[in-house]
């Protein structure tokens, strides 16, 4: 079987500590609900992603080098 979270044109995704998340909300002025969606069963999800995680992921950007998104999981 494939991993396809290790595939090169997949971007990093990682699951954020609970301070880390509280400066996330805090620098947009936004709750967590507000955030945009990932499924838990996408699989490029790390293994240890449980739903109400937060989860960073660092893309490649023609415009800023890298775009930083986060997503909160749902079940």
């Amino acid at each position: 079987m494939v991993d396809v979270s290790q595939h090169e044109l997949v971007p990093e995704h990682s699951v954020l500590d609970d301070a880390t998340v509280e400066d996330v909300l805090d620098e947009y002025d936004i709750d967590r609900t507000d955030l945009p969606k990932i499924k838990r069963s996408d699989p490029a999800l790390p293994d240890d992603a449980e739903a109400g995680d937060v989860i960073k992921i660092v893309r490649d950007s023609r415009t800023t080098d890298t775009a930083i998104v986060y997503r909160m999981v749902v079940d």
